[in-house]
């Protein structure tokens, strides 16, 4: 008797269970919610001092005004600006990224933004690589891209 018991018990407890998804609760949820269009800029392949400015645009797909409290940089050579006024339902907001250029080399930076969101926290990022201006790569692109104007 024993055995028939945990095996039925077992069986009941392996029935797959239909919760609702993550994005049937967004759907359902009263608060805001971020909408981006990317979670992700790519700069590529830039000539070192060039612009390092770039824009992350999201709507608030939410039923309430979403607040963004904090917008912070992984490090000193990003620096991220938020909107001031909250973002109402179904309007669009912005981002901005400037990325110091001075900096030689490949790059991969976050952006950690902390609002009333249905997620509190999200992570945006940057990556690419930033080029010495005599570089030969630097030379060969530019020597690409006047050749097909």
């Amino acid at each position: 008797m024993k055995k028939i018991l945990i095996l039925l018990f077992i069986g009941v407890m392996s029935i797959p269970m239909n919760g609702q998804t993550k994005e049937d609760i967004k759907k359902d949820y009263t608060g805001p919610v971020f909408e981006f269009e990317t979670k992700v800029i790519d700069y590529g392949e830039i000539a070192a001092n060039s612009d390092g400015n770039r824009v992350f645009k999201f709507k608030n797909i939410g039923k309430s005004p979403l607040i963004i409290s904090k917008v912070k940089g992984s490090c000193g050579c990003t620096v991220p600006t938020k909107p001031e006024e909250p973002i109402m339902p179904g309007e669009t907001g912005e981002i901005g990224v400037k990325y110091a250029t001075n900096r030689i080399g490949p790059f991969s930076k976050t952006i950690t933004i902390s609002s009333n969101a249905y997620e509190p926290q999200v992570v945006l990022k940057i990556k690419g690589r930033v080029l010495e201006e005599g570089s030969g790569d630097l030379q060969k692109k530019k020597a690409i891209v006047s050749e097909s104007n």
